[in-house]
């Protein structure tokens, strides 16, 4: 009886949640937003912390377009080329579903449409590449049969791209191409992009690609600076703690961005 009652249970709220959804947000970019948190020689040891524990108000887009209840690592059948760990994607999640009570995007359930593959330079990620088809396709399927609503893309990315000084200097104008492309391409003129500033790099240009993006004056573009964050012995990756502390500081930045957007509404 009690193994019948989960079940039904389960059922129930896998088709509510897909129904009932309000916030959906696409993670993409490169490994740190896949999340390598926790990968050590190769393996991911399934340590999760409280912040990242699967919450039933929180799915997940899987590779094959199911909703599914959310757990780590969100990019496992994504970033399928390296083994993905611990990235923001959940720790943002539940600190926006913690949050909401203060009735920012209350009620419903939070989707994530993980898009991130590691070692990605913002060039691959054009319009009309694969990782930008694909992007395109998962989000508008996130939305079929009245799915929800995409309220932002969670952007961290442009490791790759401070190893050689022509890609670093041609950043700006490349991460602006595809935001205004994005946007088009989803009909969502008015998209929220949060775009974590580096905190590391492959090569020696971290500091111009830094510039290009806390530089960017696009209208409903917001940058979180990672600067700082503590790195793993490779010191490209974040720690497991650095991405937690990161998902949560997105949260808070899209909060206060919804915040700002429905006082003003309500003024006007």
């Amino acid at each position: 009886m009690g193994v019948m009652f989960l079940c039904i249970l389960v059922v129930v709220t896998q088709f509510c949640g897909t129904k009932g959804m309000d916030d959906i947000f696409i993670l993409a970019g490169q490994s740190n937003m896949a999340g390598r948190g926790d990968v050590k020689g190769g393996k991911y040891d399934g340590n999760v912390p409280q912040q990242c524990k699967p919450n039933p108000s929180i799915l997940r887009l899987s590779a094959k377009l199911q909703w599914e209840e959310a757990r780590e690592p969100l990019h496992a059948d994504i970033d399928v080329a390296k083994t993905c760990g611990i990235g923001p994607g959940l720790a943002f999640a539940n600190e926006v579903v913690r949050k909401r009570g203060i009735g920012v995007g209350g009620g419903g359930v939070v989707g994530l449409v993980p898009c991130a593959v590691g070692g990605t330079k913002i060039d691959q990620w054009g319009k009309g590449s694969q990782l930008y088809n694909e992007l395109v396709g998962r989000a508008m399927n996130s939305m079929k049969d009245g799915g929800g609503t995409i309220r932002a893309l969670l952007w961290y990315q442009g490791e790759s791209d401070t190893v050689r000084e022509e890609d670093a200097n041609a950043y700006k104008q490349r991460m602006e191409s595809f935001i205004m492309d994005i946007s088009s391409d989803l009909q969502l003129p008015s998209l929220l992009i949060i775009q974590v500033a580096l905190a590391s790099g492959e090569g020696k240009f971290i500091e111009k690609v830094r510039h290009a993006q806390l530089g960017n004056k696009l209208p409903n573009v917001k940058c979180v600076d990672a600067k700082g964050s503590r790195l793993k012995d490779d010191n490209l990756h974040l720690t497991t703690m650095s991405e937690v502390r990161l998902g949560i500081r997105l949260a808070h930045a899209y909060l206060a961005y919804r915040r700002h957007q429905f006082n003003h509404t309500n003024i006007i």
